[in-house]
């Protein structure tokens, strides 16, 4: 009888950490998919090619810069593909059930990253507002998602799947700097209303480098756990 009393709190314990757990993916979720719903937003601005909305309007000085809009457009059109792409890679239960869709939307995130939005992201870096800091960010940010795409790729092609998980949680904490970039950038003016080119400079990094970094805490801690 004592040690069934002993046990059942420990237990309650237990199923309310889960709780817990389950509630902070889920608000995780809802935030992605809030974000992801005014990213699509800002993409439909520049439909049917628009060059004088949103942000273009503050790059006219280098829009007819040889290929420029070119890139810009494709990096815009098909990056609105990979949050969803990207987030499904992650579902054990599609991956259990659905084997062939967990494929089909890692060849779409993977052929997306490394022929469309990965390469035109590197040319438009190079014109990135806030000088050299944030273009030196912006290029780094391009070349690692693309390197950790391809490598990902190879890894499930040698069917090592633990590193190709890896590579792909790297890959993908880099595609959500779509969101964070907003995010911080959102915060920061309104915590401390910095001038527009400090906010380009700052943001360019804190978008991408606390990501990377998150990720391989999730590496190395929660992988090696499971």
């Amino acid at each position: 009888m004592n040690n069934s009393v002993k046990i059942y709190p420990l237990k309650k314990i237990f199923e309310t950490k889960l709780s817990f757990r389950n509630l902070f993916f889920a608000l995780l979720i809802l935030l992605y998919l809030y974000f992801s719903y005014l990213l699509l937003k800002i993409t439909l601005q520049y439909i049917p090619y628009n060059t004088d909305v949103a942000f273009l309007r503050i790059k006219q000085d280098v829009i007819d810069v040889p290929f420029y809009k070119f890139a810009f457009f494709t990096h815009v059109y098909t990056s609105m593909f990979l949050l969803p792409a990207g987030l499904t890679q992650f579902s054990v239960y599609i991956r259990k059930y659905y084997p062939q869709l967990h494929k089909l939307n890692g060849w779409i995130y993977s052929i997306v990253v490394l022929f469309f939005s990965g390469p035109s992201g590197l040319y438009i870096a190079i014109f990135a507002n806030g000088g050299l800091i944030s273009q030196t960010s912006f290029v780094m940010l391009a070349v690692l998602w693309i390197v950790f795409t391809a490598i990902a790729i190879y890894k499930a092609i040698k069917r090592d799947f633990k590193s190709h998980r890896e590579f792909l949680i790297r890959s993908f904490a880099l595609t959500v700097s779509a969101i964070t970039l907003r995010a911080w950038k959102y915060l920061l003016v309104f915590l401390f209303e910095p001038r527009p080119m400090d906010v380009y400079q700052i943001v360019a990094w804190l978008g991408w480098v606390p990501n990377l970094v998150i990720a391989e805490l999730i590496i190395r801690k929660y992988l090696k756990i499971k």
